[in-house]
């Protein structure tokens, strides 16, 4: 089911007719009211007024995390505070919270946005959702929740954490699509085999997962302990919170962007030059109808691709490539690029072990090293000291040999690495220290 037909069906023409109306629009309130885009602007030399075609949104400079943060908190909002009916904030763990702003009308759109997004991922009127994205300053638990209830469908806002209690709910409630992380999704998977209980006598048809980067091989597997259809979702924060995009149930073929409420770039993150379509770099986002916290070519740090063919679903909004990493996620071990997506990806290849892994990142002697901990399942733990070391073997040669890197493998008992109940945290780089 299509959610809003006129506008998720657009022709590309009447479409980029409507973001350029709106950018400019976006452009002369942010001019006037937001002293950083002004200065932006006259530094650039530059005014709205020059902002002709969607192809003039490249003479804009860029607007940066590190921008968000030097105008912490409020600095960045085109409204007067008594129009601000909600804010959120990131977790700020890797410097100050970026703390974003919205008024009625920025939570109606988000709303709007959310639903088409539920739909999209296999959600009707008649659904029941199990929402275990957290609730509170993080985006996803509210996103969802006003999504779901814009769409007509029941909502279980039992955010995350207590996580026996969850799947109990399951039990009793009978929900119908599940919404949460991918790597807290699998935790409870573990924790339902735990207590007896088979996602197949669960009344799950979907789920529709993100804040995260997750793999093909994850899809598959999530798949097969829930017994679903598992859909990508992503958002951010800064640019609304979950919603900005999904994948059609139908296709899983890449993620919709929706495009009359923003406007979607890849760029090379080096040099900050503009990509055709196809090409892999780095998203940048403008938000064309957000009212109180709107940015301008946003570098999200994604990595991403483009893809503006017709989708079978019948929308005909611009798809992106799922999420493969961050750019500052990447780690670089003696000049090579890794993501932590493609160390799971060979991983999830090896039935022996859980998709429950850990990278550690070190410098010996001047030298980097990447060791890979991962859980191998109960049965083999008791295995053989031979038997595992072989196997750690096997898990080090095949990295070295797709990715191109060395790393220690390091086979851990099962639950031995620590759930997260939001993001996982994948990367420990003590290079930093």
């Amino acid at each position: 089911m299509i959610f809003n037909i006129e506008y998720e069906t657009m022709p590309r023409e009447a479409l980029e007719a409507i973001q350029l109306r709106r950018l400019q629009a976006t452009l002369n309130r942010v001019y006037a009211t937001v002293p950083f885009y002004q200065k932006k602007f006259e530094e650039a030399g530059i005014t709205p007024s020059e902002i002709r075609s969607l192809a003039d949104i490249q003479k804009i400079p860029f607007t940066t995390k590190q921008d968000l943060r030097d105008n912490y908190p409020f600095g960045m909002f085109a409204v007067p505070m008594d129009n601000v009916v909600r804010i959120h904030a990131s977790s700020g763990t890797t410097g100050k919270p970026t703390v974003v702003g919205y008024t009625a009308r920025d939570i109606g759109t988000w709303s709007e946005l959310m639903a088409r997004s539920l739909s999209a991922g296999g959600a009707t009127r008649g659904d029941i959702i199990h929402n275990a994205y957290g609730y509170g300053l993080f985006t996803g638990g509210l996103g969802v929740h006003y999504g779901a209830e814009k769409l007509g469908a029941s909502i279980i806002p039992v955010s995350g954490g207590n996580t026996k209690r969850q799947i109990i709910i399951m039990k009793d409630f009978g929900p119908t699509i599940l919404t949460a992380t991918p790597s807290y999704t699998l935790h409870l998977a573990e924790v339902a085999e735990e207590m007896g209980v088979s996602f197949k006598d669960l009344k799950f048809k979907y789920g529709i997962f993100g804040a995260e980067p997750w793999s093909e091989s994850m899809r598959q597997e999530i798949e097969n302990k829930l017994k679903i259809i598992a859909v990508d979702i992503y958002g951010l924060s800064e640019v609304m919170g979950p919603g900005v995009a999904i994948e059609c149930h139908e296709a899983k073929a890449g993620l919709h962007i929706y495009e009359d409420h923003f406007i979607a770039e890849i760029i090379d993150p080096k040099t900050g030059k503009a990509l055709p379509y196809g090409e892999t770099g780095e998203l940048v986002f403008t938000s064309i109808t957000k009212e109180a916290f709107p940015v301008i070519r946003y570098r999200t740090r994604d990595i991403s691709a483009l893809n503006p063919e017709p989708c079978i679903c019948g929308r005909s909004h611009v798809r992106m490539k799922r999420v493969s990493g961050r750019t500052d996620d990447m780690l670089i071990i003696r000049g090579v690029n890794v993501f932590p997506s493609q160390i799971e990806s060979v991983l999830m290849q090896i039935d022996e072990v859980e998709p429950h892994y850990q990278l550690v990142v070190d410098r010996k002697d001047n030298l980097d090293t990447l060791s890979v901990l991962v859980e191998v399942g109960e049965h083999l733990f008791s295995d053989e000291v031979r038997n595992l070391q072989n196997l750690e073997k096997k898990i080090s040669k095949d990295i070295k040999e797709i990715l191109g890197v060395s790393a220690a493998v390091k086979l851990v008992e099962p639950k031995t690495i620590v759930r997260s109940e939001g993001k996982a945290i994948r990367v420990i780089d003590n290079r930093k220290l």
